[in-house]
């Protein structure tokens, strides 16, 4: 099967966990699990519903203000932001609001009357969503038309482990909603792809570009 990012060829091994078919690519490291599971939003709705994350838990609120605070050191002073697949909560969206940017709210499942493909903005977040995409790449280039000259998107996920035997310890892809996998390399390519700069990695599961 050709890989959804780059298009080269793939090789597929199966996670243990729960006996998935996975495909690899060796040439941009994107791992995804075979479409024949992907579920539907209806089913994804049933298991993100049982989320219980509190906006006024001081853990859940550390978690977004370390996202944050990778963030805008590289991005300077944007005006407005969106954040994108937000979930049910807007707590991220509401700590940017608190620096003084003006940012919406999007997600497909909790939030899809607040449309956003016909503004422009600085700044898009997006925190644990690109594992659910079934087209990454689609959103990616999306995302980016959203943006101003110049502006900035920032994306969470966990990177996936590059050797076999770690991906199959890995906690992450036993979430049955987490579908697709990247690694540094994995987004290097998609900036080369979108023309696009990479600017920052933490090492672990953020990642900063800027639109040209």
């Amino acid at each position: 099967m050709k890989c959804h990012i780059c298009n080269n060829e793939t090789s597929i091994f199966t996670e243990t966990y729960a006996g998935i078919v996975c495909h690899y690519c060796k040439n941009c490291q994107y791992i995804f699990k075979d479409p024949s599971c992907y579920q539907s939003i209806h089913a994804q709705k049933e298991r993100y519903d049982l989320h219980t994350n509190d906006e006024n838990d001081d853990g859940y609120r550390a978690y977004f203000q370390r996202f944050v605070d990778f963030v805008i050191p590289h991005v300077g002073s944007p005006k407005t932001a969106l954040d994108f697949g937000c979930g049910r909560s807007t707590l991220l969206a509401d700590i940017l609001k608190n620096i003084g940017i003006d940012t919406d709210v999007y997600d497909p499942i909790y939030h899809p009357e607040n449309r956003y493909d016909s503004k422009k903005y600085d700044l898009i977040v997006s925190t644990e969503v690109f594992e659910h995409l079934h087209q990454p790449k689609e959103v990616f280039k999306s995302l980016l038309a959203c943006l101003n000259p110049n502006g900035f998107l920032a994306i969470q996920t966990q990177f996936h482990p590059e050797e076999e035997e770690a991906f199959q310890k890995w906690y992450y892809h036993r979430d049955p909603t987490h579908i697709v996998f990247f690694s540094p390399k994995t987004f290097r390519v998609l900036a080369d792809i979108y023309r696009c700069d990479y600017l920052a990695d933490n090492g672990k599961n953020m990642v900063i570009f800027q639109k040209r």
